[in-house]
C-alpha cells in the first residue's frame, strides 16, 4: 500500500485559477492521508484568495527547522507584493510572484525537501524575466534538474509525449534529426517502464509530414529518419512501430491498440491529448531525476475569481505524482536488487 508524500505546490500565476484550485482541492480533508503539502507563496496572498473564496483552509508556517504539519496547508511564506494584483489580468507583477514561487518550490524539490513538486499554471509570457528564459515549465525544470525532459501528457486513456514542445512551428524541422526523436522514444519507453510500470511498452510514433511524407512528396524526414530509426529499434527487440499518419491516427481510435504516442510537436499531440481528455488529463515533465506533474490546463484567466475553476486535473496532477513517487522508487530497489536485470537503468 502506498504511503503519504511531502508534495511541493507552486501556486502558478495568482491572477489566474491556480491559488483557487490549490485551496479547493485541500476542502477535501481526506487527501491529507495521502498528501503533506508545502506551498510556496505569500501567505498574506493565500489568505486574501481563501477569503475571497469563503473557504476552510488552514495554514502553517514552516521554516526549515519545523517538521511539516500533517493536516494543514504548509506554506513556505515569500514577500507579498506591493503592487494589486487583479484576477483575470495578465501582468509582469503576477509574473513575478510565479516564478518566485517556482524557484522556490524547485530549490525544495532538488535538496529532497519534498518528494515530488506539482506546478499550477503559469503564463509563459509575463513570467519571462533575466532568470527566466524559457518557454515554460519542462524547459526550465530541465535545466534546474540537470535532466533531458520530455514532456508527457497522460490521462487514464492516453498517454502522449512530444518529440519538440515550446517551438515555432517553422522550426521544427530544423532541430528535427535521428538523435533528437531516437533520445524521444528512448526517454518515452523508460518512463513508461520506471514510472507507470509496463515492461513492455507498445509505442505508436507519428508521422512529421502530412500523409507521412507520401513517399517523398510531401518531405523526406519520415522517410529519412523516422522509418529507418524504427526499423532499427524493432530488430533491436523495441515494440516501436509507424510513423502513422496524424490526421487519421487518433479518429481511427489506433492509439487505442498502444501504450503511448509520440507526436512531433505541440499541436500534433496536444489538440488530439486535449480533445479526448480535456479537464482530467496530467502534464508530467518525464526524463528527469525527480517527478513534476501539472494541470492539463492554463490560467483560465477568463474565469478566474469567479469560483468556477475544477480541480479534477489538479486533482489528477497530485495522484499522478504520488503514484510516479513510489513506482520509482519501488523500481530503484528492485534493480539494486538485481531482480529486473532486462530493464534500463532508473534515472537517478
Amino acid at each position: 500500500m502506498l504511503g503519504k508524500i511531502k508534495v511541493g505546490i507552486s501556486i502558478g500565476d495568482p491572477n489566474g485559477v491556480g491559488i483557487e484550485i490549490i485551496l479547493k482541492i485541500f476542502e477535501d480533508r481526506r487527501l491529507f492521508e495521502f498528501f503533506t503539502p508545502l506551498i510556496f507563496g505569500p501567505l498574506e496572498l493565500l489568505e486574501i484568495q481563501k477569503k475571497h473564496f469563503q473557504l476552510n483552509s488552514k495554514f502553517c508556517l514552516k521554516n526549515k527547522k519545523e517538521r511539516l504539519h500533517k493536516a494543514q496547508l504548509n506554506v513556505f511564506d515569500q514577500p507579498m507584493i506591493e503592487e494589486k494584483l487583479a484576477f483575470g489580468e495578465a501582468s509582469k507583477t503576477a509574473g513575478s510572484v510565479a516564478f518566485e514561487s517556482l524557484k522556490s518550490a524547485t530549490f525544495a524539490l532538488k535538496n529532497g525537501e519534498v518528494d515530488a513538486l506539482v506546478t499550477a499554471p503559469i503564463n509563459k509570457e509575463t513570467i519571462q524575466s533575466e532568470d527566466f528564459k524559457f518557454p515554460g515549465h519542462t524547459d526550465y525544470l530541465a535545466n534546474e534538474l540537470n535532466g533531458n525532459s520530455l514532456m508527457f501528457m497522460v490521462s487514464d486513456s492516453l498517454k502522449v509525449a512530444l518529440v519538440s514542445d515550446h517551438i515555432a512551428v517553422k522550426d521544427i524541422s530544423s532541430v528535427f534529426t535521428i538523435k533528437l526523436v531516437k533520445e524521444k522514444i528512448q526517454k518515452l519507453e523508460l518512463s513508461l517502464q520506471q514510472d507507470f510500470e509496463i515492461a513492455r511498452p507498445k509505442i505508436a510514433v507519428l508521422g512529421l509530414n502530412p500523409h507521412t511524407g507520401d513517399k517523398g512528396v510531401i518531405g523526406q524526414e519520415d522517410d529519412q529518419i523516422t522509418r529507418p530509426l524504427i526499423k532499427n529499434l524493432n530488430e533491436s527487440g523495441h515494440l516501436i512501430y509507424g510513423p502513422f499518419a496524424a490526421d487519421s491516427f487518433f479518429g481511427h481510435q489506433t492509439h487505442q491498440k498502444f501504450d503511448a504516442v509520440l507526436a512531433m510537436y505541440h499541436d500534433q499531440g496536444l489538440i488530439p491529448f486535449k480533445t479526448l481528455t480535456f479537464g482530467a488529463g496530467v502534464n508530467f515533465t518525464a526524463g528527469l531525476s525527480k517527478g513534476r506533474t501539472s494541470p492539463d490546463h492554463g490560467t483560465a484567466y477568463e474565469i478566474a475569481g469567479k469560483g468556477l475553476a475544477d480541480t479534477e486535473s489538479l486533482r489528477n496532477a497530485m495522484f499522478m505524482a504520488r503514484k510516479i513517487y513510489f513506482n520509482r522508487k519501488e523500481m530503484k530497489i528492485l534493480t539494486r536488487e538485481n531482480k529486473l536485470k532486462n530493464y534500463p537503468t532508473v534515472v537517478d
